[in-house]
């Protein structure tokens, strides 16, 4: 699909069309069949796992050689144990009550009618996303769980793990008697396809992207379809003077140090000052023996002087890396205060025993997650019981937070009369 000769444009038309198609027997699929597909594929990547990985591997091996940094790397590569994560997420997907033609809100009005609404598919979903091929799983399942079709175009980077991929979710579609253009992934590399993809509007119902900021500002600013995204995960664990202190330093060594390249590793600390003394020695000397660099405040850097000096552009920064800005702040007021600020809305977490700040936490901060007592890495559509995500939204509308199967819906108004008319 390289090829100099491609018409980027007559090919993005034709995956377009043939998804606009599939997706109307998609949203007319049963739950069976569609379930059925689910198992289909989970099955199909656990039997396929060494070709997957050995597809991951060739991957790996040239984004290392163009010089991708570590991050990048990090979201790319496959393991074993992700292959079977991936096939799990499936099943769970699988297990799910299916949102489809649910009812409700029927209620009946003075003349007679029932009037309620029922969930319905979107329709067909653009997901453009960076590295992570199990993305290519997570968003089939719940696409086609959903009852929409789907298009999918990863990076060039990750263009034969995703390939791989996609040929265990056609597998499964055709054995459950479901369209293989119900999942389509774009198989050329030319940036092109993902200019055609924003703007058909007459074949794409919505754009899901995945990635970097600069790839998101790209779909925000040219789409010409509706778009679910979030910008930047800067995600904050403040630890209030009520807090645990050994829970405190386990839950912020998990938010910072379990994966580096994530949108919800935590990247500023922030620490009441009346227990910054007994938290910041032993966290600090737990990331620097991780090879974690911390970036200070004054008052961080009194109780830890090896900190390095922290700017103001440190709490706005999403390092996706083993950096880590820290805060003394004097309460859970100036750690929300911080928040409002410098946060994008995405994640964030407290760590207290004091009820009232941990309500007071949970309804001031304005993020798609806030937490009480628990890392900000649990900010996923698989730990949140979603069976996977397809992203994570920090807008308003139409969904907020890890985007499972209900954000992939919409509902319509239903009416149901034995012969009313309006006087």
């Amino acid at each position: 699909m390289n090829s100099p000769k491609l018409d980027v444009k007559a090919y993005m038309q034709s995956v377009g069309r043939e998804a606009r198609a599939a997706s109307r027997r998609m949203a007319a699929a049963d739950t069976a069949a569609k379930n059925r597909a689910l198992e289909a594929i989970a099955a199909a990547i656990e039997r396929d796992s060494a070709k997957l990985l050995a597809a991951n591997a060739a991957d790996v091996a040239q984004a290392r050689a163009a010089g991708l940094d570590e991050a990048m790397v990090d979201r790319l590569t496959l393991t074993a144990k992700s292959v079977k994560s991936m096939a799990e997420g499936l099943r769970q997907i699988a297990a799910l009550p299916d949102p489809i033609g649910a009812i409700t809100d029927l209620n009946y009005r003075p003349t007679g009618i029932q009037v309620g609404r029922m969930r319905v598919p979107l329709g067909v979903v653009g997901i453009i996303y960076e590295a992570r091929p199990n993305v290519t799983a997570d968003a089939a399942g719940l696409c086609l769980k959903s009852g929409n079709a789907s298009i999918l175009r990863g990076g060039s980077e990750a263009l034969n793990s995703n390939l791989a991929v996609a040929a265990c979710v056609h597998e499964g579609l055709r054995a459950a008697g479901l369209p293989d253009s119900a999942v389509q992934v774009i198989e050329t590399t030319d940036r092109a396809a993902v200019g055609e993809l924003i703007t058909m509007r007459e074949f794409v119902d919505v754009i899901v992207p995945r990635g970097g900021k600069g790839l998101i500002e790209r779909i925000s600013n040219e789409a010409r379809i509706p778009v679910i995204k979030h910008l930047d995960g800067v995600c904050h664990v403040y630890v209030d003077a009520d807090a645990d202190v050994a829970m405190a330093i386990r839950v912020a060594d998990n938010a910072k140090t379990q994966r580096y390249g994530t949108c919800n590793t935590m990247e500023t600390l922030l620490v009441s000052r009346t227990i910054a003394d007994a938290i910041l020695p032993p966290l600090c000397k737990i990331c620097a023996d991780k090879g974690v660099e911390l970036r200070g405040d004054e008052a961080s850097r009194k109780i830890v002087p090896a900190m390095k000096a922290a700017t103001e552009e440190d709490y706005y920064a999403e390092y996706l890396a083993p950096i880590l800005a820290v805060r003394v702040v004097a309460d859970v007021d100036t750690a929300i205060e911080h928040i409002t600020k410098y946060g994008s809305q995405h994640t964030d977490a407290i760590i207290t025993n004091n009820y009232q700040n941990a309500m007071k936490f949970l309804r001031e901060v304005d993020s798609s997650s806030v937490m009480v007592n628990a890392s900000t890495r649990f900010a996923d559509g698989f730990e949140y019981g979603l069976g996977a995500e397809i992203g994570i939204s920090t807008d308003k509308f139409h969904a907020r937070g890890p985007v499972g199967l209900e954000g992939l819906t919409s509902q319509k108004y239903i009416v149901l009369g034995n012969g009313q008319v309006r006087g």
